[in-house]
């Protein structure tokens, strides 16, 4: 029989998750359909659930130096209707599942279940997260991408719980982000793109661009962004083959349930055609 543990703290919490054989629980969006059975039984866990998501200490949202720092347990809702949070971070999370579920949803549950359709992941990468994660003997702070290591596969260790998402802030002034589903709403992305860039007199000066839904992992190009660093703010992709290929080495989709590795190629790159296009102006 499967126990379960809530506990007041969270040094209680890395206690039992450094003693006892555990899962992590925070909103359980993901966890709950990973685990379950038939129609009215339980959710058949295999181990012991250790629940996080009611612990004050990862709920925390705040700035600190030049950076926001979201607790793992903030609920995307949350996020989303912080003053604090720049308006770019809540870009994707308007568009993830609906509102009943963002109002359960973590955002280090989306990060720990490692999706590579994970809504906030690319978001995420382009902006140079990093993520603190605790024991009971102290913390660590890993970048995202080293932390995420496969679909469904991270680098937390058996000890550890995240505790904080760590995203410095930069003056954007062109946000961007575009994903492509089954429908408008409570879709699982094919496709995902987020971009974020500084442009000053009709040129770029910085931009960020990550994918996913498109490889095992998101995927980001520095090489990519490097090309597009002082070029005019609309442009075609045709017009920089070198461009293009930095990001088409990047693509290695899948076919699955949801689409075809063809559709999700031609996809990626017709957004990033369209960013380029149309993404860009204004602002």
């Amino acid at each position: 029989m499967v126990k379960t543990y809530r506990p007041n703290r969270l040094s209680e919490a890395l206690r039992i998750r450094e003693q006892e054989n555990v899962i992590v629980l925070a909103g359980g969006t993901d966890l709950m359909v990973r685990n379950r059975s038939w129609s009215g039984t339980l959710p058949a866990f295999q181990q012991d659930v250790l629940f996080i998501g009611h612990l004050e200490e990862l709920k925390r949202i705040k700035k600190e130096g030049g950076l926001i720092v979201l607790g793992a347990s903030c609920t995307l809702a949350q996020i989303m209707h912080d003053w604090r949070v720049p308006e770019y971070i809540k870009l994707p999370l308007a568009q993830m599942a609906s509102p009943a579920i963002r109002n359960v949803a973590t955002i280090g549950g989306n990060i720990c279940n490692a999706s590579p359709a994970g809504d906030t992941l690319p978001m995420l990468y382009a902006l140079n997260a990093s993520l603190q994660l605790n024991t009971g003997q102290g913390s660590r702070i890993v970048n995202i991408q080293d932390f995420i290591t496969g679909p469904g596969r991270t680098g937390l260790q058996d000890d550890e719980i995240l505790t904080e998402i760590r995203i410095p802030i930069a003056d954007f002034n062109r946000q961007y982000y575009k994903k492509a589903g089954l429908r408008k709403a409570n879709a699982i992305s094919k496709v995902s793109f987020f971009a974020v860039a500084d442009c000053r007199h009709d040129r770029i000066r910085e931009v960020r661009i990550a994918l996913g839904a498109v490889a095992p992992t998101p995927v980001r190009s520095r090489e990519g962004e490097a090309i597009l660093a002082g070029i005019e703010t609309k442009a075609r992709l045709d017009a920089f083959p070198d461009l293009k290929a930095c990001y088409e080495k990047l693509l290695s989709p899948i076919d699955d349930v949801r689409s075809t590795k063809k559709y999700r190629h031609k996809t990626a790159l017709l957004i990033l055609e369209d960013f380029l296009g149309q993404g860009l102006e204004g602002g």
